[in-house]
């Protein structure tokens, strides 16, 4: 085969690379943006926030881990995650002696006089309801995050590419016309 007919042919392949890299970088910009963009919006309308430093509900030695947030707006998945798993979750440990919404609603049906086991039902039920959609709010934004890394990924291997393939054409220019591989 012939030197230039081989560099040409790599040359394309190496610009439809970077063609296609750049492209999927914009898509997954998009992605970034728009999971990042609804997280907060969603999060932000809904106005929770993490209690005050120093209020005492928030201690520092029931919440050790989400003191960093004290007082502050939930907008991240991070920051939901945290709320769900390192404060709601805690507050419904101490509901019903740590059973879940689907054990001690099994008490209620079978004892439904029971006033308390009603209520219990009732906060564990939204407890657990808002512990999920924060949930799902956090594996929303980590997708999100992945395709942060994955722009970053495809748009340097396609800037990459590129180069390559332009001092690809530039070689082809130089090499001899006789030139085999």
């Amino acid at each position: 085969m012939k030197r230039k007919s081989f560099d040409r042919i790599a040359s394309l392949l190496g610009f439809g690379l970077a063609i296609l890299l750049l492209v999927a970088a914009s898509l997954m910009n998009w992605g970034y943006t728009f999971a990042n963009s609804q997280v907060t919006d969603q999060l932000t309308a809904q106005k929770i926030f993490f209690p005050a430093a120093g209020s005492p509900a928030f201690s520092p030695d029931k919440f050790p881990d989400i003191q960093k947030y004290a007082g502050m707006q939930l907008t991240t998945g991070k920051q939901a995650k945290a709320y769900a798993d390192k404060y709601i979750a805690v507050h419904l440990q101490g509901i019903a002696g740590g059973k879940t919404y689907s054990q001690v609603s099994e008490l209620s049906r079978a004892n439904p006089t029971d006033p308390a086991l009603a209520g219990q039902v009732q906060t564990l039920f939204r407890g657990e309801t808002i512990r999920g959609m924060l949930g799902f709010a956090f594996a929303f934004w980590q997708i999100g995050q992945i395709a942060m890394y994955g722009t970053y990924a495809c748009l340097i291997g396609g800037i990459l590419f590129l180069m390559l393939s332009i001092m690809g054409f530039m070689h082809l220019r130089r090499t001899p016309e006789d030139a085999t591989v």
